[in-house]
C-alpha cells in the first residue's frame, strides 16, 4: 500500500496509537485536517458519504468477502469514470493526469 494517503478528521479512532502504528506498518501516510476546520475535509467527507450510501445502503453483501471484493472495483470506477464538480467535471484520474501534464516540461525535439 506504499504511496496511499488516508485523509481523515481528528477523530480519536484516527489519532489512536494503534491506528497510527497500523498505518506505519502498511506504509499509509495519514493526512488530517486542522482541528475545528471542516473546509479542508469537505471533499473526503463527501467521498465517505458516497461510499456509505452506495456501498452500504444500496448494495447488500451476504459476506465480508463479497464486500471486500466489491470495494476496490467501486473505487476504480469512482476514480476513472465518475466526474466531480470539485475537479472541473473530470474523473479524479483524468484530473491528476491533466495536472501532471501542466507541470511536466515539454520534451526536447
Amino acid at each position: 500500500m506504499a504511496g496511499v494517503i488516508f485523509h481523515s478528521d481528528q477523530g480519536s479512532e484516527y489519532t489512536a496509537n494503534s491506528y497510527r502504528r497500523a498505518c506505519l506498518r502498511c506504509e499509509v501516510r495519514q493526512s488530517m485536517g486542522e482541528p475545528g476546520s471542516a473546509l479542508d475535509n469537505a471533499v473526503i467527507e463527501s467521498w465517505h458519504s458516497t461510499v456509505e450510501f452506495e456501498l452500504l445502503r444500496l448494495e447488500h453483501f451476504a459476506t465480508k468477502a463479497q464486500a471486500r471484493a466489491r470495494i476496490p472495483v467501486w473505487i476504480e470506477e469512482y476514480n476513472t469514470i465518475r466526474r466531480h464538480s470539485a475537479l472541473g467535471m473530470l474523473p479524479p484520474i483524468a484530473y491528476e493526469l491533466a495536472l501532471a501534464a501542466e507541470h511536466d516540461p515539454p520534451e526536447a525535439a
